[in-house]
Order: structure tokens, then sequence, then C-alpha cells
């Protein structure tokens, strides 16, 4: 994995970061409707004695997904098991979790949307009527026996809301989408985050992190530890707008909060393939990434940001692109049909 990649990928995280996660909605900072519509549901959920709904979470990576399901654990006082789409390969590896879990339990499974179809049948009739289908033996003597398991709650998270089966999203009770961070947010993260790894930070170094970090909280922690390693490292050990803004430089974090990574999609889009359009597999390989990390890690926040188009042709880069790599934008619009 690349240095850029793991700086700023929001999909990538570490114990650290891990260790700077709220404990409970008081403690989480911004997404506001949702958290008071999660408070409501959780308050009435104690007060009659029965588990949550079933949850899905969705929006961008690095947002608080994973934060919030374990924080419904912790609000309920109840155990929160951890798990992957990807990491349940077969049906068994799903009955294993299951028939562990205690009344009112919290299951968490992050990339919801990656379960393999013969796993997620599995799921359905755990999620509506509490009951584990299990088959025992193989061909004709094979048998079919329904096992009862506990009121859990499920919590899926996904990034790609559109990819989960319709029959998959029927089941949660209580479908939340978590949006981008606003800077003032984001500095109120950096603050609580500084506090509790006990670095001090100038409200102004502060509001330059915030800025460019993507509009992302797991950004936001990441470079706040860069930066603090700057500051011990080269500095006094507190971090001033001038040592922020030095250490940011080091790590090739421009003012929009854009990697190395990001202005390699730029910079071909708008000199290899004259503003586009170009398609994802191409422009993957352009600049040495996946599809899959390009189109989840780098273009949501480039789509945010204004400084790229999806068209039915490919990607374009906008004027927004050609002025912050200080280029003139072409007279003819790019990624119109013929």
């Amino acid at each position: 994995m690349s240095r850029e990649e793991s700086l700023l990928s929001p999909t990538v995280e570490d114990a650290e970061e891990i260790t700077l996660r709220p404990r409970n909605l008081r403690e989480f900072v911004g997404q506001e409707p949702v958290k008071e519509r999660l408070q409501i549901s959780i308050d009435a959920s104690i007060k009659e004695g029965r588990p949550l709904d079933h949850v899905l979470f969705s929006g961008p990576p690095g947002l608080g997904k994973t934060t919030l399901a374990g924080i419904i654990a912790a609000e309920k006082g109840v155990s929160f098991r951890v798990t992957s789409g990807p990491a349940l390969e077969r049906p068994g590896d799903l009955a294993a979790i299951l028939s562990n879990l205690a009344p009112h339990d919290v299951f968490f499974i992050d990339e919801i949307h990656r379960l393999p179809r013969a796993v997620e049948e599995v799921l359905y009739p755990a999620m509506e009527d509490f009951q584990l289908d299990v088959v025992l033996g193989k061909g004709p003597t094979a048998q079919s026996i329904r096992i009862d398991l506990p009121r859990f709650t499920l919590v899926g998270a996904t990034t790609r809301k559109g990819k989960v089966t319709a029959p998959l999203r029927d089941r949660f009770g209580i479908e939340e989408r978590l949006d981008y961070y606003e800077p003032l947010e984001l500095a109120r993260i950096i603050h609580r985050s500084a506090n509790i790894i006990e670095v001090e930070i100038e409200a102004q170094a502060a509001d330059l992190i915030s800025r460019r970090s993507r509009q992302t909280p797991r950004i936001a922690n990441r470079l706040l530890a860069r930066v603090r390693d700057y500051a011990v490292a080269r500095a006094s050990g507190i971090i001033t707008f001038d040592v922020a803004s030095e250490a940011l430089d080091v790590y090739e974090v421009d003012r929009l909060g854009l990697d190395k990574v990001d202005r390699s999609i730029l910079d071909s889009i708008v000199r290899r393939f004259g503003g586009g359009p170009v398609g994802l597999s191409t422009l993957a390989i352009a600049v040495g990434e996946e599809p899959e990390t390009v189109e989840d890690a780098y273009e949501p926040f480039l789509l945010q940001s204004g400084l790229i188009r999806r068209t039915p042709r490919g990607r374009v880069a906008t004027a927004h692109a050609y002025a912050h790599l200080g280029l003139e934008p072409p007279s003819e619009p790019q990624g119109t049909l013929l």
C-alpha cells in the first residue's frame, strides 16, 4: 500500500483511530438528524425491553458507520460482534456467529453488499423470524432443521446501497445515510482527538487540518496524527498553524485535501486524455491503481468537490480541475454526446 493511500484513503484505518472513536451518541460529532432518530429508537427499545430494529447505514467510507454500530451496542448495554461481507464465505460461517449471540446483541456486518448470495439467503429467516435453517447431510438423505435464535439486532454498513439486494434491504427497519462533514464539525473532532492523544493544538491549525480532511472524520484524525508526529520531530511539540501547514506540505496534502493520487487522476484526465471522457478501467491503469480503489477511495471526493463529472462516456475534468492544476480549461465543453 502506498504512503498516500494509507494516509488519505478513507477505506483504511489503524489501531490509533479506533481508540479515538466516540463511545456514545453524546460524544459523536455531526450527523445530528441521524443521531436524534437513533436515540429515539434506542430509548423506545430500552423502555419496551426489546431489541432495536435491524439498522442499515449507508454513505461514503470514513464517516462513522462502524462507530455508530458500536455506539448502539454500548447504549443498549449489550455485546458487539463484528464481521464483514467478504469474510462470510459460507453459510456455516454465518451460522456459527448467529448461534453464539445473546439476546439483544448487536451483530455488525461491514460491506454488507458483498455478502455471497448463499450466505444472504440464510440471513433472511434469521433477521425476520430469528430462526436459522440448517441442512444436515447431503443428497437424498439431507434434512433441513430450524434452530431458534435469540432476538438480536443486525447492523449493516455499505458504501454502495444500490448493490444491497431488495430482499435484504427490505428487512431493515431503520435505514440511515451518513453525509460528508462540514469543516466546523471536523475541527471539533480534531480538538477532541487532540485532547485524547494529549497534544496541544491551536484553533487555526485545527481549522487548517479540517479544511484538508476531505470532509471525512477518519482522514481528519489520521492527518492530526501525522501532523502531531511532525510537531514532535521537527518543532516544539505544539501544533501551530505554521507547523500544521509545513507538515501537510511534507505529506503532499494540498489546500483542497487532494493527495498525490488525486492529482495524478486529475492530471491523467486533463493531460493524457484531453480532459476526457475516459473510462474507469483506462483511468485506473493510467494512475497505477485498481478500478475499485479509484472508484471507492478517490472518485467520491473528486465528484463531491466538483473536480470531475461522470458522463455516459466516462469521467470528465471540470473547469475547477483545470484551475486547480493551474491550466486553462478548453473552450469546448467536454463529455457531451455527439
